[in-house]
């Protein structure tokens, strides 16, 4: 198992099947998650991936030799999974590698009230058990059971956020062959929505476009569509539904910025002065919003386990990331793109204009959007990045997640990828002159041979 250091992430497990993860490393990893976690009972579910199933039945004999029972909610998306675990209190574990390529599959860890497990608060332990061998356990196997919880999540959902009063609205909804095709008919179920569904077939190949809505090409087909229906709005999922973009009725693209924006101004109308984490690259506007609408902004790192931590330790009522993660404390601190779209759905079936007009004040300025460079060394990039900057007059730096350089009127984020050899560079300015010419000038000092 020497290789299989490799696949154990900041805050996940992620690596080719089944070069790097097959059914041997998940059934190690069943038996360690319940050594480390001391769990009598385990939650599970998988995503649509041809390997998800047979991963998540090797992790449960894993678990089962350990003499804990697995409770198996099946196929589902990680919030689903999420929900399992804060509703039945349980230690969970999804099968998914997200948005990567078919040829990936993880595993998303959680303790019970789905706290999450990443580096630092458990799966160091678990990694260094597997590549010792986790010893056998002297008692009794446990037991498998089915549990369907999908139509528990999707009432659960419907109580957190009001929908009674909204105008019928026709939303286009890209699920990407993803997970999302399975949830969002009962979410939606009972509410006045004219859906107009794309890729809802469950596919771990995806044969349409990458689940991965970041990547402005995998929207063009929901944009086409929200202008073809006339829809509101449009929405797409990431293959595991935890991530939701936002298309406006123009068939723009929405900043997750701005849906950040909008959900902590619904949120703080509900629990005034309430904290708001944002990561630290999502838009100067974010912070701006929370302070006007009376909460108080957490800058944190990117990455989920680091968001849910310190929205727990601050007792913050909501989170948002520039990557469309939305984090909810009344959905235990954890993330759900369905929720998020949701309460986006509120927002606009409460008024009479269209989404772009209704979003005008909570997108700000210009920004990048997120863009990757592959680099043999990330760090050396990284480095003549912050020389080229570090000794300008006015130029604060900062090293919280990567590299940050930031003036009045500019700022960029510059950080590794935790699980591929990319460098990520967010940047945002005042005007869309000067966001273009920092953006250039990082890219070419980033991508020099």
């Amino acid at each position: 198992m020497g290789d299989v250091a490799r696949i154990f992430k900041a805050y996940d497990i992620r690596g080719v099947v089944p070069d790097e993860l097959d059914e041997g490393v998940a059934e190690a990893v069943g038996a360690a998650f319940v050594r480390v976690t001391g769990a009598a009972r385990v939650v599970t579910a998988h995503d649509m991936r041809p390997s998800s199933e047979p991963l998540a039945a090797a992790f449960a004999r894993g678990a089962t030799a350990q003499g804990a029972d697995v409770v198996e909610a099946g196929l589902g998306s990680t919030d689903l999974l999420y929900y399992a675990s804060g509703d039945l209190d349980l230690p969970g574990v999804m099968f998914t590698a997200s948005h990567n390529p078919a040829r990936y599959n993880g595993m998303k860890l959680c303790r019970a009230g789905a706290r999450p497990i990443g580096r630092d608060t458990g799966l160091t332990e678990i990694r260094d058990l597997v590549l010792a061998g986790v010893p056998a356990h002297d008692g009794p196997r446990g037991e498998v059971v089915r549990r369907d919880v999908l139509d528990g999540y999707a009432a659960h959902l419907k109580t957190l956020v009001d929908l009674s009063g909204i105008r019928p609205l026709k939303v286009a909804v890209d699920a990407g062959n993803g997970m999302a095709g399975h949830t969002v008919p009962p979410v939606f179920e009972g509410l006045p929505i004219d859906l107009v569904p794309l890729y809802f077939e469950l596919d771990g190949n995806f044969p349409n476009h990458e689940a991965n809505p970041i990547e402005p090409e995998n929207l063009r087909d929901l944009q086409a569509a929200v202008r073809a229906s006339g829809a509101d709005l449009g929405l797409a999922f990431d293959g595991d539904a935890d991530r939701c973009f936002v298309v406006d009725e123009r068939g723009e693209i929405v900043s997750p910025s701005a849906i950040t924006g909008l959900v902590a101004a619904r949120e703080l109308a509900k629990h005034p002065g309430a904290g708001i984490v944002h990561n630290l690259i999502t838009s100067r506007a974010v912070p701006e919003i929370i302070a006007e609408h009376g909460g108080v902004p957490v800058r944190t790192r990117v990455g989920h386990s680091f968001i849910k931590q310190t929205m727990a330790e601050t007792g913050a009522v909501f989170g948002g990331e520039h990557s469309a993660h939305f984090y909810f404390r009344d959905f235990w601190f954890a993330d759900s793109g369905m929720l998020a779209a949701l309460h986006v759905l509120a927002a606009l079936g409460e008024q009479a204009g269209p989404l772009s007009e209704l979003l005008r004040a909570y997108d700000r300025y210009p920004a990048s959007g997120e863009i990757n460079s592959e680099v043999a060394d990330q760090e050396a990039a990284t480095e003549r990045v912050r020389a080229a900057f570090e000794s300008r007059p006015g130029v604060t730096i900062d090293g919280l997640d990567g590299l940050t350089a930031a003036t009045g009127d500019w700022w960029f984020n510059l950080r590794p990828s935790n699980t591929e050899p990319l460098l990520r560079l967010n940047a945002e300015a005042t005007d869309a002159t000067t966001m273009a010419a920092i953006r250039d000038e990082v890219l070419a000092i980033v991508r020099e041979k």
